[in-house]
């Protein structure tokens, strides 16, 4: 049931994009109509450019400052996900104990695995799937952003240090940068876990491989999304989900339990030895 559920959820994400790329091309306008044109994307247009008018009519701030209000939008989403992602990897001994104890492959066995993983993530008041929100969240300002700028002439011509907006970086800067803080974001995510698996380290590769192709061949002001909203979940990820902050609690938490334990082995014997003297 969760495999299918991750599935379900994949393929969701996949039809949002497959929906979304074939909306129209049209320049969007005031005149612009329906949810996708007339109110997102539209909205982010003029978004944008009231941004960049308002700091130095530079349309790239104007992106920079965009992409920062969005990720403040949407960090009370990022911080329930990291504070459930740490929840889960705390359940993850207890989790083994469980699939060890059914360990067999018959459908009832499998019932009675999935029975007791909902049991222990009620308890513990996490979801598995919590992880893709943020992911679900920003696939669609993505394209939004992507047909904003494609689609509105003032920020597809525009110019920003080096680059044209509506181009693709000629120097792969932005497309590099994006892929070295999607890599330090990852990593310090994995990091933060109590322990790793190979799916974990493999998407820690994997996913700046991904951004680093994909951003040579869309125009530059996404790039700059990714570059910046990509630093900014270091930074996020550095004060709520600080990797070397996690362990030394851990450690200290370990280390309470080692005492705890010695404590009640302690008071055991020495509760033994009075009973014998009697």
């Amino acid at each position: 049931m969760k495999k299918f559920k991750k599935i379900a959820t994949v393929l969701s994400v996949l039809s949002l994009v497959f929906v979304l790329t074939a909306c129209s091309n049209a320049p969007i306008t005031s005149h612009s109509t329906g949810i996708w044109d007339g109110l997102i994307v539209y909205n982010f247009s003029r978004a944008i450019i009231w941004l960049s008018n308002t700091f130095g009519h530079d349309y790239g701030i104007g992106i920079i400052i965009f992409t920062i209000i969005i990720r403040v939008i949407i960090l009370p989403l990022m911080i329930y996900q990291t504070k459930n992602m740490k929840e889960m990897a705390e359940l993850q001994p207890q989790l083994k104990a469980i699939q060890k104890k059914y360990s067999s492959r018959d459908t009832d066995t499998m019932m009675k695995l999935q029975a007791e993983q909902k049991a222990l993530y009620k308890e513990a008041g996490v979801h598995p799937m919590a992880s893709m929100l943020p992911m679900i969240v920003q696939l669609p300002v993505i394209f939004a952003l992507y047909q904003a700028i494609w689609r509105t002439q003032e920020l597809k011509t525009g110019e920003f240090l080096w680059l044209q907006l509506g181009s693709k970086d000629p120097y792969f800067v932005l497309p590099i940068l994006a892929a070295l803080f999607t890599f330090l974001s990852s990593w310090l995510a994995m990091k933060s876990q109590p322990e790793t698996n190979g799916m974990t380290m493999s998407m820690t590769v994997i996913m700046p491989v991904v951004i680093l192709f994909t951003a040579l061949s869309v125009p530059s002001a996404l790039s700059l999304y990714w570059v910046i909203t990509n630093a900014f979940q270091v930074v996020q990820t550095l004060i709520i989900q600080n990797p070397w902050k996690m362990a030394r609690e851990r450690a200290e938490k370990k280390q309470a339990q080692k005492q705890r334990e010695r404590a009640v082995e302690k008071a055991i014997r020495k509760a033994k030895k009075s009973h014998k003297k009697k």
